[in-house]
């Protein structure tokens, strides 16, 4: 990390209810037990507080998602009337000594603020019976009077510039206040009052006994559930997110010389350069499986050999910067060609991903492209001799197949790969599709290496292939239709991006 003058000086302390609530020109600026500096001098402190040109940023426009998430907050103050609701961003999180993980907002406060802040906090305040008004609580500019903006580990010389309460009220178009004054306003709070729970302790701190775990996990579930149906801004930033992945994927391919020279980490680190420099992050940890490893579902260590002769399992996707995220799957020969067996296996599981597609249509019931695609592979295992001289009905009666499929077939994406997964039974799994639901398809065979009881030549084999798929009012699109799923497709596609 660069220099240690200052930033070494003072301890920088997760907030509490306690010191939010502190104000700000009243709240010590701690020295660091082992800092270079003794102490900070009249003279230079004067110095520091003046000499500043004013940088507060006017006439803003209002952030894209600004019309969308004033709709999702009053379909929220619909749900909950009379109610209090406190929706938290999260907190920073230590990752070692004075350094940090790198945030990442609560999904339901990005879901109603579009604001990515840490320590952020938007409250819906009840106006009677119905309706509510919503403020987000965000950290002020950092305080040039006490010297916090240059003493704190968190001031603007140490980690940049964040927007004035002024700015982020017209970029959001939320009023906005300072969270350092809301754990006291909900101590001292009455009426009922639901909490999103897990992301700021001090908040909770706040409340109290105010919420009860019933009646916060309803809030939770009802905006899980409000996210089921992406509108067509979301479904612009998921569509962002997987033509980012193509390419990403597309960078793998031309690299994979340089990945059998090193390991499956040169494959992780050439798709990590794509999502940073076209969106925010990867998704979720990438999957980059050679050889054995791609039997192994989430392996994300990353760091075995990468063989000519041998598959590529890579599960990846794009972050954009407003955090929808791509969620993309194929598995690829590395040296270019399928052998017989690979692409014996990669062809049911091919067939697999086609019988699930086409059940995915608005009425349907989400189970559908699930057990369209597990059918398939089952009646592949049977007609391989793996099952013995049982039927196909009797194998998915009893889940056998599940010992080589070992997933469900796919999961609603957004916000979070694995969206909505707060949701009630009844209405994602054992729901119905509707046009505007994204959702992956994502069929799998997995041989692992030390199975007995199939064929040596197929252990260490594992292929999934993946796509984002949305739900249209006459049928689905494929959003990552830009890469080849076929075995064919995809020798021709890697041959001419090798050159």
């Amino acid at each position: 990390m660069g220099g240690v003058p200052f930033e070494e000086e003072y301890v920088t302390e997760e907030p509490t209810a306690e010191s939010l609530a502190t104000p700000e020109d009243e709240a010590p600026i701690k020295q660091r037990k082992n800092g270079l500096y003794p102490g900070v001098s009249d003279e230079l402190a004067a110095n520091m507080r003046s000499g500043w040109a004013d940088t507060e940023l006017r006439d803003l426009q209002p952030i894209e998602q600004a019309p969308h998430t004033a709709r999702r907050r009053a379909a929220l103050s619909a749900r909950f009337p009379g109610e209090r609701l406190v929706v938290p961003a999260g907190n920073l999180r230590t990752r070692s000594n004075d350094t940090e993980y790198p945030f990442r907002a609560s999904t339901e406060y990005v879901y109603l603020t579009g604001d990515q802040t840490h320590d952020g906090v938007l409250v819906l305040e009840p106006t009677g019976a119905e309706g509510h008004t919503a403020t987000v609580y965000l950290l002020p500019r950092s305080n040039r009077e006490n010297g916090e903006f240059w003493l704190d580990g968190q001031g603007e010389l140490w980690v940049g510039r964040r927007h004035s309460l002024a700015e982020a009220e017209q970029l959001l178009g939320i009023p906005a206040a300072d969270v350092r004054e809301l754990p006291a306003a909900l101590a001292e709070a009455t009426g009922p009052v639901r909490v999103v729970r897990g992301h700021d302790a001090g908040i909770e701190a706040a409340l109290g006994e105010k919420t009860t775990a019933a009646r916060d996990e309803e809030l939770r579930v009802f905006l899980s559930e409000l996210r089921l149906v992406k509108d067509e801004w979301e479904i612009g930033q998921l569509q962002a997110a997987v033509d980012s992945t193509v390419r990403g994927f597309e960078d793998v391919v031309k690299v994979l010389d340089k990945a059998e020279a090193t390991s499956e980490r040169y494959i992780e680190g050439t798709f990590f350069l794509r999502a940073r420099v076209e969106g925010n992050d990867v998704g979720y940890g990438s999957i980059c499986a050679a050889g054995p490893h791609a039997t192994t579902l989430h392996w994300v260590r990353n760091d075995g050999d990468v063989r000519s002769g041998d598959l590529l399992l890579l599960d990846a996707g794009v972050e954009t910067r407003s955090l929808y995220t791509a969620d993309v799957t194929r598995t690829l020969p590395i040296n270019g060609r399928f052998n017989a067996l690979q692409r014996k296996i990669y062809d049911a599981v091919y067939e697999a991903q086609e019988a699930g597609i086409a059940a995915v249509r608005p009425g349907a019931r989400y189970l559908d492209f699930h057990e369209a695609a597990q059918r398939v592979l089952a009646t592949r295992l049977v007609e391989w001799g793996l099952l013995g001289d049982m039927d196909v009905e009797k194998v998915l009666e009893l889940g056998l197949q599940r010992r080589w499929t070992l997933h469900g077939t796919g999961h609603m994406l957004g916000l979070d790969v694995h969206d909505c997964a707060a949701a009630r039974r009844e209405t994602y799994a054992d729901g119905t599709l509707e046009p505007g639901m994204c959702l992956t398809v994502e069929p799998g065979l997995y041989f692992q290496a030390d199975d007995l009881t199939v064929p040596e030549e197929y252990r260490g084999i594992g292929v999934r292939i993946e796509d984002d798929i949305l739900v249209t009012e006459d049928g689905n699109r494929n959003l990552s239709a830009g890469l080849p799923r076929t075995a064919d497709e995809i020798e021709a596609w890697m041959a001419r991006l090798k050159g």
